[in-house]
């Protein structure tokens, strides 16, 4: 079969020098493969290889056809933030510990991959979300979300009181620790863990979910993913909160602030090898039915 890739690019974990083996391993198989390898910069120290080529992490996504992600899935999100915007696939190897999105195991890297490059794999999309901080009406920050985007008190032991609206419409008032705004891909991360739903991948959905509410009657709700969110404040007195996209932190929003939330125009494509299973995945990752 003919091959779909030429150019191969690999962002690892930056700051784990343990992926340095693996990291090699493939790298010297890509090459002998007659691929060309990009390399991201912060992880090329680690790379024992002078045949490959190095690049920002910004750049790889112009620059090669296929990217694989090695680490855990802390890593792959950071993968498909970069890569977003050049519509070309993801790749997971699984250095981490739980390990949802990247689903390749070390041990199998050589033989899943060379099925995988000659183009037997099974191909999903996933939605990422776009936030905005919006102040006097200026947009002042702007960050992207494979997860979710979590709004938490900060510095604070008072709870905060939220708005939540969906295009333009009321929802409801809460005061709580916080509230996420997570994507199918993130309800299996810190959505799960505050109690929300497991939603399925390909579902065309956004769930809320609020953290600590005072009224136990708040539950998560499930909208659907064309929704624009907005997120206000409601207290009297000056406190700041946190906003979260997967693990990038915006410090210092105020309670004039205003959050809108929805989802990016451009899915990033996964690349799973043949026979992905989200099902089976569960039952491993949640130890269900054992």
């Amino acid at each position: 079969m003919q091959r779909p890739f030429n150019t191969i690019g690999i962002i690892g974990k930056p700051s784990d020098p343990s992926i340095a083996n693996t990291l090699t391993r493939l790298c010297n198989y890509l090459i002998a493969q007659h691929y060309r390898v990009v390399v991201a910069q912060d992880s090329a120290r680690f790379v024992q290889e002078s045949n490959v080529r190095v690049c920002e992490v910004a750049e790889l996504g112009a620059q090669c056809d296929v990217v694989i992600a090695l680490g855990g899935d802390g890593t792959f999100l950071s993968a498909a933030r970069a890569i977003v915007a050049h519509d070309i696939p993801l790749i997971g190897v699984n250095l981490g510990r739980l390990g949802f999105l990247v689903d390749i195991s070390p041990s199998t890297l050589v033989e899943t991959l060379t099925q995988m490059l000659e183009g037997h794999y099974t191909e999903e999309r996933r939605y990422l979300l776009r936030a905005k901080i919006v102040r006097a009406n200026q947009i002042i920050h702007e960050e992207s979300a494979v997860n979710e985007v979590a709004i938490h008190r900060w510095i604070t032991p008072s709870m905060i009181e939220i708005i939540t609206k969906i295009d333009g419409v009321f929802l409801n008032s809460q005061r709580s620790d916080g509230l996420i705004i997570a994507t199918p891909t993130g309800s299996t991360a810190y959505s799960l863990s505050a109690g929300g739903p497991i939603l399925y991948p390909s579902l065309n959905a956004l769930v809320l979910v609020p953290l600590n509410p005072h009224t136990l009657s708040n539950r998560p709700i499930v909208i659907h993913d064309s929704a624009e969110i907005e997120i206000s404040f409601c207290q009297n007195k000056q406190i700041n909160a946190l906003v979260t996209c997967d693990h990038i932190e915006i410090p210092d929003v105020l309670i004039s602030d205003k959050i809108l939330i929805k989802k990016e125009p451009l899915p990033v494509t996964i690349l799973h090898p043949d026979g992905h299973d989200f099902f089976e995945i569960l039952r491993n990752k949640l130890n269900w039915s054992h």
